[in-house]
């Protein structure tokens, strides 16, 4: 593998080419008309134009991207996460070009790509599931006698969904037919598929998934737990390792699960597998991602290893370099998705230009983004701007270290999640580690975010502490050099 194409934009194309650049792997960007001067096509040793500011004429278009594998010479394709990432047929184009596929085989994507097929393999090797349907449920007549005998409340849940679209909650047989159709109908507009399932409802769920390593030769190994809890519309928005519930004896269990769900669909690279917790200690399957997660920073930041690394070694052919026992957990991690956002209109996507972009940095600080300063945040894509994450020796250094960080995440010309990750870190039940799924819901109103009174000097600070005569002391990094001025 001598030259990697990332099929893919912004924070994770960085990220993927800076572990690809470390191996001696040159790198090929690709972007649309919209990402012209982005960061990751100037980070990369070559960019091809791949298409319009659409996605789906651009980081979508499997063809145009496999003409620019074409003409840059690139042997190896990444997909990163999101667009094709999870895509069997794009794998199999690129594999039939004779390129190597940094991901599963196209197989094991099919049937992780479907929750029903997922189900059903990972049953045949004993991970526990939640009780329901045990294939899809093609009229709601059949969709409320499923529920019935399992007894409300329940979830509709589309089959190839995600996201939280298709997906429905139903506390009575009175509301199946309603929301039988629109979770159905829903489905099939997102996914072109509009089959459903039934599933007892969970009670106050976390969402714990286990990341998982995979090799040609029939070796698995998992990398322990990051809990994902912390959620809005069902997307997660905080991010840890270790979790504050698991046991090791119930760390053990998931993780030997985890793998038993790679094995069932014949997994290669490096994936997750998705689990529900309960009250009570039970964890069940929910999903696998057959791809490289957002939030797999913090296992990197815990365990040491470089994942994108071993999916390039993997994708070469390469044995796992690790036995299980090799694998020590060190530390806590927490990472904080910074989104282009409204928060207190919902979490709406905000557009504009960066006027002023700094990063945080300091002991146990990570930044992983794909923006910079005078860039425009477009309406075409994801609105995340980077991936804040805090390392330290325990949980309590990891929150305090990332809470330093976000006040000293300078962001000027679009609103941003930075102020809610605030919130959700300095919130009691986010400190004593007891919440679940829904928190947010629970818990958050955007009057929690309203200035206080000390934050207008603050403000005004901001707003004048980029002018360049204002930063007088050269030797303090800018942030450092603005509060110095203020005594913030």
């Amino acid at each position: 593998m001598k030259k990697l194409l990332v099929a893919n934009r912004g924070e994770i194309a960085i990220r993927v080419m800076r572990s690809a650049r470390q191996m001696g792997i040159q790198t090929v960007a690709i972007y649309s008309e919209a990402d012209r001067g982005s960061a990751h096509a100037d980070f990369a040793d070559e960019a091809y134009l791949v298409g319009p500011a659409p996605s789906a004429q651009s980081y979508l278009n499997a063809d145009a991207i496999l003409a620019v594998c074409k003409a840059s010479g690139a042997d190896a394709v990444h997909p990163g996460y999101g667009f094709l990432s999870e895509n069997a047929r794009f794998a199999e184009q690129v594999e039939s070009a004779g390129l190597a596929w940094i991901g599963p085989p196209p197989s094991a994507i099919r049937v992780m790509g479907d929750k029903l097929s997922a189900k059903a393999a990972a049953a045949e090797f004993g991970v526990p599931l939640v009780m329901g349907s045990d294939g899809a449920s093609p009229t709601a007549a059949e969709a409320q006698a499923v529920a019935d005998q399992i007894g409300y409340p329940v979830m509709l849940k589309a089959s190839a969904g995600g996201g939280g679209k298709g997906m429905r909650m139903v506390h009575s047989s009175s509301e199946v037919q309603e929301a039988f159709e629109n979770a159905a109908s829903e489905a099939l507009k997102s996914f072109g598929n509009g089959e459903v399932f039934v599933e007892k409802f969970v009670a106050s769920p976390r969402h714990i998934e286990i990341q998982v390593l995979s090799d040609q030769f029939g070796n698995h190994l998992h990398l322990f737990e990051r809990e994902c809890s912390v959620q809005r519309r069902h997307q997660k928005v905080v991010e840890e390792a270790p979790s504050t519930v698991l046991t090791p004896e119930l760390r053990s269990a998931m993780g030997e699960a985890a793998v038993k769900a790679a094995k069932s669909c014949g997994y290669v690279g490096a994936g997750t597998v998705e689990f529900i917790f309960d009250a009570n200690g039970a964890f069940y399957f929910l999903e696998m991602n057959t791809r490289l997660q957002v939030e797999h920073p913090v296992t990197e930041e815990v365990t040491g290893l470089d994942l994108v690394e071993e999916q390039i070694r993997i994708a070469r052919g390469e044995a796992l370099r690790y036995r299980q026992e090799d694998i020590k957990l060190k530390g806590h991690a927490i990472e904080l998705r910074v989104y282009a956002e409204d928060v207190s209109s919902n979490f709406v996507p905000d557009t504009g230009t960066l006027e002023v972009y700094r990063r945080p940095y300091g002991e146990g600080i990570r930044v992983d983004d794909g923006v910079r300063e005078g860039q425009e945040v477009s309406v075409y894509y994801d609105p995340m701007l980077a991936k804040l994450i805090a390392w330290g020796p325990d949980r309590e250094t990891a929150r305090l270290r990332l809470i330093k960080a976000i006040d000293s995440y300078a962001v000027v010309g679009v609103k941003t999640t930075l102020r809610f990750g605030r919130f959700v870190l300095e919130h009691p039940d986010f400190i004593s580690g007891r919440f679940d799924t829904g928190f947010v819901a629970k818990n958050f109103s955007p009057d929690a975010l309203q200035p206080r009174p000390e934050n207008a000097q603050w403000a005004a600070a901001l707003a004048e502490s980029y002018r360049p005569e204002a930063l007088e002391n050269q030797d303090l990094p800018p942030v450092s050099r603005w509060k110095a001025r203020y005594n913030l």
